[in-house]
């Protein structure tokens, strides 16, 4: 007897997940690199203080470029699809509050947090080749160092609280603000594990589903 399987997920946060365009990951690259080699604008855009992460270095994206390189438009256009498929709404706002880099190294993690606004997203820039594996004994075990963790709720028969996410070059990722994550440390040969975030707002009416 055929018996057909339909897996129905009604609870729980959305996530969706898209590609980054090949150019503009290009484009994000090229632009790190400069403010990497420029002191005096890597201390100006500097971010990390505003941030959780213990890793090498954190800025933000200047808002002009972010335009520029098609990297503002490309959000707005994911979020309002996502808003579409996912609610069947329309949003008429996309406001970026912040998009930044996070450049992470060896053994440097970012410890569980949340975001500000109403929609969040985190994307991958650069991966390393090689991120580390278990101690002796752990075999076969999936190893999370540099994973980005996706956290809600509790482990419950038939309801698992973690997503991992094995990070990839151009995976970019949209969730709810609120939605906890975390990205534990790995043990690759220096190499770096360049990521991309942001916050923004939407439609208030539409984000304030409580309707007070």
């Amino acid at each position: 007897m055929e018996i057909k399987l339909e897996r129905i997920k009604p609870f729980g946060p959305s996530i969706l997940k898209v590609k980054i365009p090949d150019s503009i990951v290009n484009d994000l690259n090229s632009y790190v690199d400069r403010i990497i080699s420029d002191a005096e604008k890597s201390k100006k855009l500097d971010h990390g203080s505003r941030l959780v992460g213990d890793v090498t270095q954190e800025f933000k994206i200047e808002p002009d470029f972010a335009k520029k390189c098609g990297w503002a438009n490309f959000l707005g256009t994911c979020v309002q699809g996502w808003v579409k498929t996912e609610m069947n709404k329309k949003i008429t706002k996309f406001e970026i509050i912040q998009t930044w880099i996070v450049r992470q190294f060896k053994h440097e993690f970012n410890p569980i947090h949340w975001h500000g606004g109403h929609i969040s997203g985190a994307g991958f820039l650069k991966v390393p080749d090689y991120l580390g594996e278990h101690a002796a004994g752990k075999g076969g075990k999936m190893f999370q160092g540099g994973n980005l963790n996706f956290i809600d709720g509790s482990h419950r028969f038939m309801s698992n609280s973690v997503l991992k996410i094995i990070p990839k070059v151009g995976d970019f990722y949209f969730f709810p603000h609120y939605l906890m994550h975390t990205v534990y440390p790995f043990k690759g040969t220096g190499e770096e594990r360049r990521s991309i975030s942001f916050n923004g707002y939407i439609d208030s009416d539409i984000y304030n589903v409580w309707g007070g």
